[in-house]
């Protein structure tokens, strides 16, 4: 190691294979060392296994992007989504706590219920509809109350140009069949996962900076909402993905229908409206969210193909 080495920041990264943690290594190995073990090196369900690996790194920054989404699978299979969204975070947070070391933990909009038809504050009250928001939301609860230095940030409808993710199978089905019906009543923010990177290294640079005092880490500590800005429906955005394909000469759809969600029954319920609003992190990071548009025109001409 070199002494550049030895002054640079070290980063336990979980979760590096999913659409913000890819990101995110991409940002975190900007500014310093990261260690980010695969699900093969490091099983999230192990809670001894976890407390280890934070205390053999002595990272400076847990990094907690790792999290089951399958918001429909978490309704079946409850008890792996609460080892991983709901205990993993409490484990990595204590075990954060005993290093010293800062937690930054995501989160989702999927905490709240979505009954108010408004942009939604880091202080307004939370009822989760399912068991993945449930289970986020007692991940939130478990760093909050394990003492540890900790920011935690809730975004909404991460998408990317790689991976599983709405504006893919938009694209890919858009290829495949020619009429396409998606919901027009729930209302959210698109959010490209790169952008969420960018917002936690802003963070990371005012936590971590050698002359922030403690007043500073203080005030930085809590929930962060990190969306870009402006608001759409899933049909909404579906319509923007298929106006910004770069290879629409391949689509073979013909029409997209707006349709109620109650016609796409699912076993698990989604709040109608959660938009988050931003301005925490506005007024201390300047107006750096940029309308979902813009990051979804950039995105698109980067995403890998779409079958």
């Amino acid at each position: 190691m070199t002494s550049e080495d030895s002054t640079r920041p070290r980063f336990l990264l979980l979760g590096s294979s999913g659409q913000v943690g890819w990101e995110l290594r991409g940002v975190l190995e900007q500014i310093g060392t990261v260690h980010a073990p695969a699900h093969a090196e490091l099983d999230l369900t192990n809670g001894e296994a976890l407390r280890r690996a934070v205390h053999e790194m002595q990272p400076d920054a847990v990094i907690n992007a790792a999290a089951y989404t399958n918001v429909e699978g978490a309704e079946r299979d409850g008890a792996v989504s609460t080892l991983i969204n709901a205990l993993a975070p409490g484990i990595l947070a204590a075990a954060a706590r005993e290093v010293g070391a800062l937690i930054v933990h995501y989160s989702t909009d999927y905490v709240f219920d979505g009954k108010e038809e408004r942009a939604l504050t880091e202080q307004d009250p939370t009822g989760p509809l399912n068991v993945y928001g449930a289970t986020k939301l007692a991940g939130e609860c478990a760093v909050l109350d394990s003492g540890a230095k900790h920011v935690i940030v809730r975004t909404s409808w991460v998408y990317g140009a790689r991976g599983t993710n709405f504006m893919r199978t938009i694209l890919r089905r858009a290829r495949e069949m020619e009429e396409l019906r998606v919901v027009s009543d729930q209302i959210g923010t698109p959010t490209w996962s790169g952008r969420v990177a960018m917002a936690t290294r802003h963070i990371l640079d005012a936590f971590l900076s050698p002359i922030a005092s403690d007043a500073d880490r203080k005030a930085l500590a809590g929930v962060w909402h990190v969306t870009s800005a402006g608001q759409a429906s899933w049909y909404e955005f579906a319509r923007a993905i298929l106006a910004n394909d770069p290879h629409a000469e391949e689509q073979l759809f013909k029409v997209i229908v707006p349709v109620a969600s109650t016609d796409f029954p699912t076993v698990a319920r989604r709040p109608k409206h959660s938009v988050l609003d931003t301005s925490r992190f506005r007024t201390r990071f300047g107006d750096i969210l940029p309308p979902w548009q813009d990051d979804l025109r950039a995105v698109m001409k980067s995403a890998e193909p779409a079958h």
